[in-house]
């Protein structure tokens, strides 16, 4: 079993279109488990899933299981501000795009998508297809580029979406935000870097790239397959793990490795928390989000888990579990960041 490896299960028998599975790994078909909060009768549905990886390319090569439209035009009503600059770090200019309804008449939520990539590659535009969708259901949303490995190991990427929620919240009157009701949401490794906003509230970890003494607090945290124990035998033993955390091993470095675990950061004051995962992950195992799920429970902070049987690393890019996903994020953000009621 891998850990957060590289995004590489090239499946050249595929169409390229099929690429997508190059994120991919896997776990099992859809319990839906709702923490600290009252479980309702109206909860999503999880769509059935698969014994093995092999079925999902299988269901993929005949035409059964449908890929999201990854470049989705611009919906009608959704004006997009691209590479402003939330923040310098040391002369590198940190970017995010913004995504806001032309109308709004009152300060509404603010979402800020946080992209994967073993914490060393990808881009913010990956989740196009989550930002539109979140822009024209009403929200002011962000998706912002940060320092991968290439260019400084960790902490720099959590001092970097730190200091994107910093500029949400220090320009929030300019974009119509509710300062007070900020979600972060991210996939593998910015599932991590998403739990990692919610949870810590180490100096350290602020960094000094703009808006400095501007809170980086969030009011609720979505984790869609992202890493909450780095201390687990399994990334111990991981080269993006290490690779991430300045090339040093758990024996050479123990405290970074506490450190840049979600687990050791979160307490009973954290917020709301959104666990997506999949049981057949390859890649960060359904052990990660049981052992979350199971902490928030005993902190007793209101949380829900959505745990899909059958489904492999980045399953949001089928469609079933992207409507899935969507279906959790609006139910929880309806119940922790609501949108300002409509007149009619």
């Amino acid at each position: 079993m891998t850990f957060l490896g590289d995004d590489a299960y090239n499946l050249s028998v595929m169409n390229a279109q099929l690429r997508w599975i190059s994120f991919v790994c896997g776990l099992t078909v859809g319990s839906v488990f709702v923490g600290a909060e009252t479980k309702s009768q109206n909860a999503p549905t999880p769509p059935p899933g698969y014994k093995t990886r092999l079925e999902i390319l299988a269901a993929f090569g005949n035409g059964k299981l449908e890929l999201v439209q990854r470049d989705v035009p611009l919906p009608d009503g959704v004006v997009l501000e691209k590479d402003i600059e939330y923040g310098n770090a040391g002369g590198h200019s940190l970017q995010l795009d913004l995504y806001r309804p032309v109308k709004i008449t009152k300060p509404v939520p603010a979402l800020l998508f946080i992209h994967g990539g073993a914490w060393k590659s990808g881009k913010r535009q990956d989740y196009h297809f989550y930002t539109a969708a979140y822009a024209k259901k009403g929200y002011v949303v962000a998706t912002a580029s940060y320092r991968l490995v290439g260019r400084a190991p960790f902490p720099a990427a959590v001092q970097d979406c730190k200091c994107a929620v910093r500029w949400l919240r220090a320009n929030a009157k300019k974009y119509n935000i509710d300062p007070a009701q900020i979600a972060v949401i991210g996939g593998s490794a910015g599932g991590h870097l998403s739990m990692m906003l919610g949870y810590s509230d180490d100096p350290e970890l602020e960094g000094d790239s703009g808006n400095k003494g501007v809170s980086s607090r969030v009011s609720v945290v979505v984790n869609i397959y992202g890493v909450y124990d780095m201390t687990t035998q399994i990334a111990k033993d991981n080269e993006s793990v290490s690779n991430f955390l300045q090339g040093k091993s758990i024996d050479e470095a123990p405290e970074l490795y506490r450190q840049s675990s979600p687990r050791f950061h979160l307490d009973k004051t954290d917020p709301p928390t959104l666990i997506l995962h999949g049981t057949i992950d390859e890649l960060v195992p359904i052990g990660q989000a049981d052992a979350l799920a199971a902490h928030l429970k005993r902190l007793k902070i209101p949380h829900a888990y959505g745990r899909l049987d059958g489904w492999p690393h980045t399953m949001d890019l089928a469609k079933p579990v992207n409507d899935y996903c969507q279906a959790m994020m609006d139910r929880f953000f309806a119940k922790h960041i609501p949108l300002p009621q409509k007149k009619h």
